[in-house]
């Protein structure tokens, strides 16, 4: 019998922790106890081409009260610790979980941390609280009243095999109800692109209307397929009482309205949301809430003034709050009550990594200056003076760099998967017309199989737009590469989109923010689990600057001052003419934003220049969030010595671990994988886990695993056995020399094909001794395999 102190965690929970909280009437077998609960998925990490993942997070106990309340998280630990050992953890859980009472134990007792208050308190196993007394602390402790308790405890919709809420879905979701609940009439919601903030709506919704709270709801977003996508996909659930206006024209008998702002705020004088009283809604949700809403003088806003009468509730999402001295997020709807950021989505596991390919063009590093004289292709003397990246495709065009880009963006698709959904972002029209022709040049095989390979999506060609369906569809090969310049910004779900090519020079933040979530989806399914960054512009510093993941500080005193630079925060009417190019491009109602307002300067167009790469350079996202831009050897030594500072340190866990497997795991989590170094240097790929890291890290000599095998043979220690068992470990040491280590722990390899002649496991296990004695001779194996003093 094991002492308690000998007892395992495991151990502890199922014997104390376990049932003191079924003593205390939380029922263990239902719906409102989790065990070993995970709530992230663990981050995807990238080097080279190869993936793998952290371990999610995970709580022992989650406690709920209601379905959609989390109510308590208990960390456990074994009994060679103190009761309190695991309240940090557990704190740690509960905050990101918004969980208000956290506690530890070691079996002894529990230590109670209060969420609300701050306060601890030391409890024995008899004395955890019920599930009741947690409620009536926590709703007196919020001071909540009757019909917030009932609005708050208003179940999430959901049906049979159906999708539930994530833990920040969840989050989000009771944060705007409880804000509801407190008559806030304005709602901030941060949520990184990729997060599910339609859904997250959709539930908010639900909720508030079954709850009677609110049950005229206006959705306003600024694009037809996001209304489309919307009410086809998250909102499905509400296609009996949901209709889109169109034609400017609104039947009161519905209660969901799916509306664009264009729409709704009309023109020439007539303004189509006056249809309705101003207390007719008494809910709104802002999609992309970012831009007109968050402008002052904005067209658009004259909606959400004309619906603000108290009990009208405006709730705004979006992935990127706009604080500028001519917009401003926090200005009309406060702080937001909730943020999910990219690199908590990434770090979660919910969102796809990325990896930054940096290249370099000669002309953009030195720029271009013409010959005195020079004339462009069209006969044009080039004004002389110099040109650079700012200029090229604007007032300067040079045929080699966008053939050199079409060239170089080829070749990355031709090595890893030519079906690759990739964007291309494009300085204007002109320039993504350029960009596809170029394209189709570089890969006419492609083209040839099917002419929709390569095509421009961009607000001016109606072709190109309506292939955007096909290009988000997770089942169609084509369109595979799209050049665009400001249409694909927004409002386009390309879950597959692996590969984002930044040719354009951006500016904005926002712009920036939103490009970069066209490719945080993850789809594992396919075969996506991180997206590459190719950028020819130097866009990608943005990633150092604090406001990349976080909520820029609001701007005091906010007035409307000349030009609006954030794109998209305009103030279009319905129907207006756009100048790009000397074309005219007409948008109607509904349709797409303007790409470009009116390019007048001269251009010059040469095609005799030389253009070529002169440098590249990959980077890495790495577990703090930054860019990693060291050789991966150097990147690799750091990372372990992180974790293992000399080599009897290493040497001493290696020979303690009895699977290897466990602490290339744990070295694969913070970044280290072994296998792209692999792939990235020839010469190391007939080395095991554990001479490449004594090589990289401890500059210890490089023994091949066949030289391991072949000193193993020449120490004699197979010779220590007879018959069945010499031969097994010779077929183990051959494995092993074939496969690596982990091929030969345990006993599951002896069901392997080459040792059928044996008989089965039971009868090779014997030929040992038995199963215990079995595993010590692979473990002493182990140790003469691994041996230092060859």
């Amino acid at each position: 019998m094991k002492s308690k102190k000998q007892m395992t965690e495991e151990d502890i929970k199922n014997k104390f922790i376990t049932p003191a909280i079924s003593k205390s009437g939380w029922d263990v077998q239902s719906d409102k106890v989790f065990f070993e609960h995970s709530f992230t998925d663990g981050r995807v990490i990238v080097r080279g081409s190869l993936t793998t993942r952290a371990r999610g997070k995970r709580a022992d106990y989650l406690l709920m009260y209601k379905k959609n309340n989390p109510i308590a998280i208990i960390e456990a630990k074994d009994n060679k610790h103190s009761i309190g050992s695991g309240i940090q953890q557990a704190i740690d859980y509960a905050e990101i979980q918004n969980v208000p009472f956290a506690y530890s134990s070691n079996g002894d007792g529990f230590l109670e941390h209060d969420m609300m208050t701050g306060m601890e308190r030391e409890l024995s196993m008899d004395e955890f609280p019920t599930r009741e007394e947690l409620w009536e602390r926590f709703k007196n402790t919020k001071n909540l009243n009757q019909e917030q308790i009932e609005m708050i405890n208003q179940p999430y919709y959901y049906q049979l095999n159906e999708k539930t809420p994530r833990y920040y879905q969840r989050v989000a979701i009771n944060k705007a109800v409880d804000a509801v609940a407190r008559e806030q009439n304005r709602i901030l919601l941060v949520m990184a692109t990729g997060t599910g903030k339609t859904y997250t709506a959709f539930q908010i919704i639900h909720r508030l209307w079954e709850a009677g709270k609110k049950k005229k709801v206006l959705f306003l977003a600024d694009r037809n397929i996001l209304i489309d996508q919307t009410m086809t996909n998250d909102f499905k659930p509400f296609e009996k009482v949901m209709t889109k206006v169109e034609n400017r024209v609104l039947d009161s008998s519905y209660e969901i309205y799916m509306a664009l702002y264009h729409q709704l705020a009309g023109d020439d004088g007539y303004e189509p949301f006056r249809q309705f009283k101003r207390d007719f809604f008494d809910l709104i949700i802002i999609d992309e809430a970012h831009r007109g809403s968050a402008r002052e003088e904005s067209a658009w806003r004259k909606i959400l003034d004309y619906f603000s009468l108290d009990g009208t509730t405006h709730i705004g999402l979006t992935a990127t709050p706009v604080e500028t001295k001519e917009a401003s997020s926090t200005g009309y709807f406060g702080e937001p009550v909730y943020t999910y950021s990219l690199k908590q989505g990434i770090d979660d596991g919910f969102l796809a990594p990325y990896k930054v390919l940096r290249v370099g063009l000669n002309v953009d590093y030195e720029g271009y200056r013409p010959e005195k004289d020079k004339k462009d292709m069209y006969g044009n003397i080039i004004e002389d003076r110099e040109y650079n990246s700012k200029d090229f495709d604007k007032t300067m065009i040079i045929d080699d760099r966008t053939k050199e880009v079409a060239k170089r963006i080829t070749e990355f698709l031709k090595k890893t998967d030519r079906f690759a959904k990739t964007i291309v972002f494009c300085v204007n029209i002109d320039h993504a017309t350029r960009m596809r022709e170029a394209l189709v040049r570089e890969n006419q095989d492609m083209v040839a199989e099917n002419h929709r390979y390569i095509m421009k999506i961009t607000g001016d060609d109606n072709e190109g737009k309506a292939q955007l369906d096909n290009f988000a569809d997770r089942e169609s090969k084509y369109p595979t590469i799209v050049t665009t310049s400001k249409l694909l910004t927004t409002g386009v779900d390309v879950k597959t989109c692996k590969l984002i090519v930044l040719d354009s020079n951006i500016n904005s933040m926002t712009e920036f923010k939103q490009i970069i979530g066209r490719g945080t989806r993850l789809d594992p399914e396919r075969g996506k689990e991180y997206f590459t960054i190719m950028d020819f512009r130097n866009a990608s510093r943005l990633f150092a600057d604090p406001a990349f993941d976080g909520i820029p500080e609001a701007v005091k005193d906010i007035t409307p001052v000349g030009e609006i630079e954030e794109p998209g925060m305009g103030d279009p009417p319905p129907t207006s003419l756009y100048e790009d190019n000397g074309d005219y491009i007409i948008q109607k109602d509904g349709e797409d934003l303007p790409e470009e307002e009116g390019d007048k300067s001269k251009k010059y167009r040469v095609n005799d220049v030389n253009v070529r790469i002169l440098n590249e350079r990959v980077q890495y996202y790495d577990k703090n969030g930054q860019l990693v831009t060291e050789k991966l050897k150097t990147y690799t030594k750091k990372n372990i010595l992180k974790e293992y500072t000399t080599l009897d340190q290493f040497l001493k866990k290696w020979k303690s671990e009895d699977k290897k497997e466990t602490i290339t795991q744990e070295l694969a989590e913070n970044g280290v994988l072994l296998d792209a170094l692999r792939e990235e240097h020839e010469h190391l790929k007939d080395l095991d886990d554990f001479d490449l890291i004594c090589h990289l890290a401890f500059d210890q000599p490089a023994l091949t695993k066949a030289e391991r095998v072949n000193n193993v043979k020449k120490r004699g220690y197979i010779h220590r056995y007879q018959d069945v068992a010499r031969e097994v470990l010779e077929i183990l040491l051959e494995k092993y020399k074939d496969s690596g280590i982990e091929e030969i722990e345990g006993t599951k390899v002896l069901q392997l094909r080459e040792f059928e002649k044996f008989g089965n496991e039971f009868k090779i296990v014997k030929a040992f001794g038995g199963k215990e004695k079995y595993l010590q001779a692979v473990k002493q194996l182990q140790d003469e395999i691994y041996s230092i003093n060859d």
